[in-house]
């Protein structure tokens, strides 16, 4: 059997453009991509510092320094001290980007439970593990890499 590579980096590629369209700012409870991505991760995980949430992301710290910014200017983050009684500070969510992340978060599930209504509960778990795989390969490929 053939594989598939080019098919997926393909699909791949159609599905960002759609992930991204959807982060777009259309109303004032959208928030940028980037505070997306910061805020997700934040309330998956606890309050984090900026060295953390670089090496999560993988970027450097001046570019997490932007984003952490920008979001704390739009009232979404805020720095507190560690509550694990460390020396760097960190961000936790604010009530405001908590609403708002909620929104969207509500607005996207809602959108993919449209797109994937044809499916089967069992095609939606495999496609749900299959892609989690996928992003943690990502993961485990790009932290290879650095250390390269």
């Amino acid at each position: 059997m053939k594989r598939r590579i080019a098919d997926i980096e393909y699909e791949q590629m159609v599905q960002s453009r759609y992930a991204i369209a959807q982060h777009q700012r259309r109303s004032d409870d959208e928030i940028e991509r980037s505070a997306y991505l910061l805020l997700s991760r934040i309330d998956a995980e606890g309050p984090k510092s900026i060295g953390e949430l670089s090496e999560i992301f993988r970027l450097d710290v001046s570019t997490v320094q932007r984003q952490t910014g920008s979001a704390m200017r739009a009232g979404l983050l805020e720095r507190i001290p560690d509550p694990n009684g460390g020396i760097a500070r960190k961000f936790r969510i604010t009530p405001e980007g908590r609403e708002r992340l909620t929104a969207v978060r509500d607005r996207s599930v809602n959108a993919l439970g449209h797109i994937l209504a044809e499916w089967t509960d069992a095609e939606v778990s495999l496609f749900a593990d299959m892609l989690h795989r996928f992003n943690g390969d990502i993961e485990k490929y790009t932290a290879e890499r650095r250390a390269e």
